[in-house]
């Protein structure tokens, strides 16, 4: 039986930390625009700040439709199902946005992370405040092993310099702009803010 929370919990924060994967769901406030459904997943990356807020580090890709629904909308929803013991889907709803390299906060937030999560390709910090908190069944959800970390995201960024990986991003079709035209990235990119 699903049940909803006022705040992430102590049990809710430990299952959120033990899950390998989260997905990210946004979408355009047109009828026809696109829903964007996204998985993350590397160690360390996502923080929980306090009982009603998250923050996880966006690094550099192919799109950047989180980053364009957020400055559109702000909504957002974040979800997690369990790799093992006992079976549950939990999700967050909430309102987030985008602390690009050039806000004051970015240092601050980034602060907040594992500094072995931070790495190249790092474009901005999403965060996100909970205003719904819900759990239900994952009877459906089937078991799952985690392997391993993936590397080759980390080893392809990690041969650019922070120019380069800018100009990656501003060359990419749909990182500055959705794929429904919202503006995502802002151009030019800010460069990464010296420690």
């Amino acid at each position: 039986m699903g049940k909803t929370y006022e705040r992430i919990t102590d049990r809710l924060r430990t299952f959120i930390e033990e899950q390998p994967v989260f997905f990210v769901a946004s979408a355009p406030l047109a009828g026809d625009g696109h829903v964007n459904l996204s998985p993350k997943g590397r160690a360390g990356t996502l923080v929980i700040l306090d009982e009603y807020t998250l923050a996880y580090l966006d690094f550099g890709g192919s799109h950047a439709e989180t980053i364009a629904h957020l400055r559109e909308n702000g909504r957002i929803t974040l979800t997690w199902c369990a790799f093992s013991g006992p079976p549950k889907v939990l999700r967050i709803h909430g309102s987030g946005e985008p602390v690009f390299r050039d806000d004051p906060r970015f240092t601050e937030l980034l602060a907040r992370f594992d500094p072995a999560a931070d790495g190249a390709g790092l474009r901005a910090i999403l965060l996100v405040r909970a205003e719904r908190i819900s759990d239900s069944c994952g009877f459906a959800v089937p078991f799952m092993d985690f392997r391993a970390e993936r590397t080759t995201h980390a080893q392809y960024f990690g041969r650019k310099s922070d120019e380069q990986f800018r100009s990656y991003c501003e060359g990419k079709e749909f990182n500055t702009a959705s794929i429904d035209g919202l503006p995502a990235l802002p151009v030019p990119m800010p460069p990464r803010p010296q420690a």
